[in-house]
């Protein structure tokens, strides 16, 4: 019985291993990842809708922590060099999200059944953290240089300017802000195609 039991969570694991979405073959434009994964693009437009998000904002962040990889997880850490003694955070998914922010979350939306390596979920949870950024700290929704400082630091951190005092971080803000800036522009020369597409699935798909 538990050689049987044991080959039907293989076969569960496997099968759910496969169902994992690959990260896109050209994560340096837009066009290229929603033409992709036309999913995503669906997910972009419910979390422009709902938190009035602009698209490329959270997909540039989004590429910062994880490089769309739905398992990513902080590197492991060890004692002496060989002693493995856990992950620096408990961060995960698409959206890098921590377990304590991730609950709020849920909490505040009512999402119980999300999962930080479901696309779709870890969208709204970034949507969420950058409209709740805009409301406690008035940080612009495409300020994605600030956004992102929020989401490193957390909103009570941002607020002391405790990023100041990590000289490697406003680079990489600043890194991920051009990102956001060429995705843009990218997004407005396939938008309109996009858009038929993504209403032809809406009505007909």
């Amino acid at each position: 019985m538990k050689c049987f039991l044991g080959v039907v969570s293989a076969i569960v694991l496997l099968s759910l291993t496969g169902c994992a979405t690959s990260p896109p073959k050209e994560p340096d434009n837009l066009c290229a990842i929603f033409k992709e994964h036309r999913s995503w693009y669906d997910a972009a437009v419910d979390t422009r809708e709902k938190w009035g998000v602009p698209v490329h904002v959270p997909l540039a962040m989004m590429y910062q922590e994880s490089s769309f990889k739905h398992n990513a997880a902080p590197p492991m850490e060890y004692f002496l060099g060989f002693i493995p003694t856990g992950r620096a955070s408990d961060a995960y998914g698409y959206a890098q999200a921590k377990t304590m922010t991730w609950d709020d979350y849920v909490r505040e939306t009512g999402n119980s059944w999300s999962s930080r390596s479901d696309f779709d979920d870890a969208m709204d949870f970034m949507g969420w953290f950058i409209y709740k950024t805009h409301k406690i700290n008035g940080v612009s929704k495409w300020d994605a240089k600030n956004q992102y400082l929020n989401y490193h630091e957390g909103w009570g951190g941002y607020k002391r300017g405790s990023y100041k005092a990590k000289k490697w971080l406003t680079p990489v803000a600043n890194k991920v802000d051009k990102r956001s800036k060429r995705y843009a522009a990218q997004y407005h020369q396939c938008k309109e195609d996009l858009d038929s597409s993504w209403l032809w699935r809406v009505f007909f798909g």
